[in-house]
């Protein structure tokens, strides 16, 4: 993939003054960018991107813990929002709001993390955790099933679980939200009330 230049186009300066009462945004609705002044332009660094993209990651993941502990007094969740940004894609990242145990089936009782992201894709192996992702996308809501690694001091994916890890992944905020208050529903009777949200 070719190494991107990413500019700030937020700080623009006062457009001169025209004789004319009407603009060429008025009279055709579009914003022609071909005719921008080199002064406007103001090119980042991959570090100000991932910065950037950081700081929008951490609100997202703040703002989906409210809104999941706000449910109900009695599923609380803990918060663990931390981010990371892609290496070659400074403006793609992910961010990890929370984690929790459950019982899936069977009694079998699982660790899981949930996840969002700014891109869209399919979950791959160890090496590749991200696969054809998709920047077109607005957004990727994910929980894995998680385990502490033997050998190491970390945290890695779960693969017994349906096979790659993964317990569900949405692009909907409201679906995600609901799987998230039904992984961590404590009995039946909660998880009814949620199923009839």
């Amino acid at each position: 993939m070719a190494k991107l230049r990413y500019y700030d186009a937020a700080d623009k300066a006062a457009a001169p003054a025209k004789a004319k009462a009407h603009t060429e945004f008025l009279r055709t609705g579009r914003i022609d960018r071909r005719r921008w002044m080199a002064n406007e332009r103001q090119y980042l660094s991959y570090a100000e991107v991932a910065q950037r993209t950081a700081r929008k990651l951490t609100t997202a993941g703040e703002t989906t813990h409210s809104r999941i502990n706000g449910f109900h007094a009695s599923m609380q969740f803990p918060k663990m929002v931390f981010h990371r940004t892609l290496a070659n894609s400074p403006h793609l990242g992910y961010c990890h709001v929370t984690a929790a145990k459950t019982c899936l089936a069977k009694g079998h009782e699982i660790t899981w993390s949930f996840y969002l992201a700014n891109f869209f894709c399919d979950l791959g192996n160890e090496t590749d955790f991200f696969d054809r992702i998709q920047p077109g996308y607005s957004r990727m809501y994910f929980a894995v099933a998680i385990e502490p690694n033997a050998g190491e001091e970390r945290i890695v994916v779960n693969r017994n679980v349906r096979g790659n890890g993964l317990i569900f992944r949405t692009q909907d905020p409201k679906v995600a939200l609901k799987n998230v208050l039904m992984l961590g529903a404590r009995d039946e009777a909660l998880r009814r009330i949620i199923r009839s949200l």
